[in-house]
């Protein structure tokens, strides 16, 4: 597995998304904890998750605490694993979400995270979404204690613009390690945040970089994007091997996370990192869509 930098150390340079395994149609247990150690069999070292990635308003942190046990129980070595997690969204368990920036609810949201996922510091912790309630500053202001108090060891933001961006760089002072936002060949409106992150030096995180939960059980990127099928054709792989590959291609600080709740599902995401597109495909499928 090709390697990335995210702050001061190396990961996967295709991560692992747990949220399908955790809300509406997510799967048994059983498969959930053989989807993550498939994962870690095919060389993921990064994995992606949130305390509100739950189904119902009395399990928060389901995810969190899944993949605590999946780690516990693989039985090869998970020191090099980074879990990363995020607070600042909420699900009240009838299907929707909101939002919490408030700088007490971050702070007790990753003491409790940390619990759940049995470690003394949180290896990343992300600030979810903004929130309008509350000044951006303010939130971000919550990870930059989190920090100095060594509750967490890498801070990253989600669902950030460039300002956000800036911001959160200079109030962090230079800390800022991640950005997550939604990029895929469907939704391309985070290009500015990636190109900023390239800049800067810090790691851009596509969340649904295939297009989404539906998309991607329904196995097709969907007819607009034709020439991600006709190189996966060229390749012998799958379009959504080309999609990681072509993402991984657009900068060197780019991971994504795709989503999987099937061992086959990650273990055809992660050979994206072995794909290599030429300049001429790269450029083909940036026009696409």
């Amino acid at each position: 597995m090709q390697t990335r930098t995210l702050g001061d150390r190396q990961v996967s340079a295709v991560g692992l998304g747990g949220m399908p395994m955790s809300i509406e149609g997510r799967p048994d247990e059983a498969r959930s904890v053989a989807t993550i150690h498939a994962a870690l069999d095919a060389g993921v070292t990064f994995i992606d998750t949130a305390d509100s990635y739950h189904l119902h308003a009395d399990e928060v942190g389901h995810n969190e605490e899944l993949i605590a046990r999946a780690l516990r129980s693989y039985g090869g070595d998970t020191s090099d694993v980074l879990v990363a997690t995020k607070g600042g969204h909420l699900r009240p368990g009838d299907g929707s979400w909101t939002k919490n920036g408030h700088p007490d609810h971050l702070k007790e949201a990753a003491k409790a995270s940390a619990e759940r996922l049995g470690v003394d510091a949180i290896g990343l912790y992300q600030f979810h979404r903004p929130d309008p309630e509350v000044p951006y500053a303010d939130s971000v202001g919550a990870l930059r204690e989190l920090l100095d108090e060594g509750v967490i060891e890498r801070a990253g933001i989600s669902n950030a613009d460039p300002d956000q961006i800036r911001e959160a760089q200079e109030i962090l002072g230079g800390r800022l390690v991640s950005v997550q936002n939604q990029f895929s060949p469907r939704f391309r409106s985070s290009l500015p945040e990636l190109e900023l992150c390239a800049e800067l030096g810090i790691a851009f995180l596509p969340w649904s970089p295939l297009g989404g939960i539906a998309l991607a059980r329904s196995g097709e990127l969907g007819p607009e994007f034709a020439p991600f099928l006709e190189v996966a054709e060229a390749h012998g792989v799958s379009p959504f091997q080309v999609a990681l590959a072509w993402e991984l291609a657009l900068a060197p600080v780019v991971v994504p996370i795709p989503g999987a709740s099937r061992p086959e599902s990650i273990q055809d995401s992660a050979r994206a990192a072995e794909l290599e597109l030429t300049p001429e495909e790269v450029e083909r499928l940036s026009a696409a869509g």
